[in-house]
């Protein structure tokens, strides 16, 4: 590994992109740093020093571990996960849209610019809604011009965030928007390790339960790696031509059909989901749909985990659809003289890779839901507080393998070998 990493470190237009990223995310710590201006970051820390559960822990966990500071970073990416995932459904809704998307680049490009005004109309949303609700106790001077200025700080933050992730994907290495996420969970490592110490030291844990902890951690980490890694090869046969003089095809293949293709996708798209009616009740303190939100939607309820399960499962279907095409792949293989042995081209191609990708996806879907709801099973079973969650370690687990894989396609076209292979 350390050999195939000393590789890519010479290569110089990979060793830029890797710069860029690190560059990129060292901004975005920075600005971690930053609170909003107006707010009373003592009497904040004070409040939340031993909060990082329920809605708050799922709000800090997509802000990269922002929100609980009320740094400038507060709203993080979720505005734009949110809006990807509104703009996805809408295809579905709308042909216009749908037709839009398959116009190659151009058409892309203008829906990414329809998903960044979203993310700014979202952004907004959120901002006003945590500015009036959770945070107005927390301002110097509350009333309309301080909280005017956080909404609009809140709201530039998460489109500057945005443009950042867009950079990291274009000219860095890995998905700029994931990377965010993953940062800020990597950043809490020390502070969830000392805390982890100082528990120890006062006799609120033992060193059973942080073996178990462990022994946990590292289960989970060798589950996400086989899952992730794992894939059904469907063989492809390419008929004989004869062009002129010289003979084409006839060579054997594969389409790699992995466990899990939709990847961290499906867990990051269903935590924005639930967020979603936490931000609504922060515009209603002390309802009662604000109170339901707390009762029912807390990470600790029957009702949380369920949705959550189901929102994974169903985002790992949706986003498998919307990346690989069974319709789209038969057809190219038809086109190129392709077939899959025993399997006539055309119709009855697309809808045999249909059914094996179901068929494999449900696996993947039903692995990535249990890893991210068990830690909260078992913290109520065992009583014991697991400092980070599955969602946490599915997310950097999932999110690093993402990465190391774009390094080494990145080195296999100069000719390098990888070690994920």
């Amino acid at each position: 590994m350390f050999s195939t990493l000393r590789n890519a470190w010479k290569i110089p237009d990979l060793r830029n992109r890797i710069l860029y990223t690190f560059a990129m995310i060292a901004i975005f710590r920075l600005g971690s740093a930053v609170p909003v201006p107006g707010i009373d970051s003592t009497r904040l820390a004070a409040a939340f020093a031993n909060s990082e559960d329920g809605l708050l822990g799922l709000f800090n966990l997509m802000s990269g571990g922002n929100f609980k500071t009320f740094t400038i970073f507060a709203l993080g990416i979720s505005p734009y996960i949110t809006a990807s995932i509104v703009l996805n459904l809408l295809q579905i809704a709308f042909p216009a849209l749908e037709a839009l998307a398959k116009e190659g680049e151009e058409g892309r490009k203008k829906i990414a610019r329809y998903t960044r005004y979203l993310t700014v109309v979202l952004a907004l949303i959120q901002g006003i809604g945590f500015s009036l609700g959770y945070f107005q106790n927390f301002f110097i001077k509350p009333g309309a011009w301080s909280t005017f200025i956080a909404v609009l700080t809140l709201t530039a933050g998460t489109a500057f965030l945005m443009y950042l992730g867009e950079k990291i994907t274009e000219k860095g290495i890995g998905n700029g928007i994931s990377l965010f996420i993953f940062a800020g969970i990597v950043a809490s490592v020390p502070s969830a390790t000392l805390s982890i110490f100082a528990n120890l030291r006062i006799g609120q844990m033992n060193i059973i339960q942080v073996a178990l902890f462990l022994l946990f951690a590292l289960i989970i980490v060798m589950g996400i790696i086989f899952i992730q890694q794992g894939s059904r090869k469907i063989p492809v046969q390419y008929a004989k031509r004869v062009v002129g003089r010289k003979m084409y095809g006839g060579q054997s293949t594969h389409i790699p059909l992995k466990v899990n293709q939709a990847g961290v996708i499906p867990v990051i798209f269903a935590i924005s989901i639930l967020m979603f009616p936490a931000t609504i009740a922060t515009f209603f303190p002390g309802s009662g749909f604000s109170n339901f939100v707390s009762n029912y939607l807390d990470q600790t309820t029957i009702i949380y985990n369920l949705l959550y399960a189901l929102l994974i499962i169903f985002f790992t279907f949706f986003y498998t659809n919307v990346t690989f095409n069974p319709v789209e792949v038969a057809d190219r293989l038809k086109t190129n003289g392709g077939f899959i042995p025993g399997i006539r081209p055309g119709r009855p191609t697309s809808e045999y890779l249909t059914k094996s990708l179901n068929k494999i996806s449900i696996v993947g879907a039903i692995f990535l839901a249990v890893i991210a709801i068990l830690p909260n099973f078992l913290g109520a079973v065992t009583n014991t507080q697991f400092s980070f969650g599955g969602t946490s370690v599915l997310i950097v687990v999932s999110v690093a393998l993402e990465t190391m894989k774009q390094i080494e396609a990145q080195m296999l076209m100069r000719h390098y070998e990888g070690f994920l292979n």
